[in-house]
């Protein structure tokens, strides 16, 4: 397969100094790439991994990959009945373009409705990761770069003046500590957002930013 090949030189690169909105963007998507194909390693479904996925590269974005990662398999972890099989709690069609990204989209919306947090963040990326495991898992697995590419069209449309203030995504690092061979998140969980008629009974809850 072809999918995810997309270089992350450029998007390793700017760390160095305050990221532009392109690049920012950029990131965004290549975090998006390298956490969809962890966790469809996860769950086994083979896939070839991009030709340098972020997490391999080294540097910064390699750092900030690696805690994205985490923290979303956190998530996972402690509401697996919420990130899990998200086409079918909305009840979509995983084999139109439109229908996904619309979903995706209009569920970005609905989470960052009442303002941006670290944990909504990792939440939509989260959500992601979901979604593009039952896209694969019905036979479609070219959503995948439109889930990437909805990511990025969100990032770009309303979280880079957010980001902007924090120095980039390598702020996101500040919300874990290393102790040993473990990472351990400094969020708690403590507070619950519905996916509007999206995900109707659903709730999702949202690791508090630090």
């Amino acid at each position: 397969m072809e999918m995810l090949r997309r270089s992350s030189v450029f998007a390793a690169e700017v760390f160095d100094r305050s990221p532009t909105d392109k690049e920012l963007v950029s990131q965004a998507k290549s975090l998006c790439r390298d956490y969809i194909h962890s966790r469809l390693n996860r769950v086994g479904i083979g896939w070839s991994r991009p030709e340098q996925g972020v997490a391999a590269s080294g540097g910064k974005l390699a750092e900030v990959s690696l805690v994205v990662q985490w923290l979303c398999e956190e998530l996972e972890f402690l509401r697996p009945n919420i990130y899990r099989n998200v086409a079918r709690q909305l009840n979509i069609t995983v084999s139109v373009e439109g229908v996904v990204s619309d979903a995706f989209m209009a569920i970005a919306a609905d989470v960052f409705s009442t303002g941006v947090t670290w944990g909504k963040v990792v939440s939509l990326y989260t959500v992601a990761g979901s979604l593009a495991v039952d896209c694969v898992r019905h036979g479609h697995p070219a959503m995948i770069d439109t889930i990437v590419d909805c990511m990025g069209e969100f990032v770009r449309k309303s979280l880079t003046p957010w980001l902007k203030k924090r120095g980039g995504w390598a702020d996101i690092t500040k919300c874990v500590v290393n102790t040993g061979s473990s990472l351990h998140s400094h969020w708690l969980v403590s507070a619950a957002f519905a996916f509007g008629h999206y995900l109707k009974a659903v709730v999702l809850y949202l690791l508090r930013e630090k």
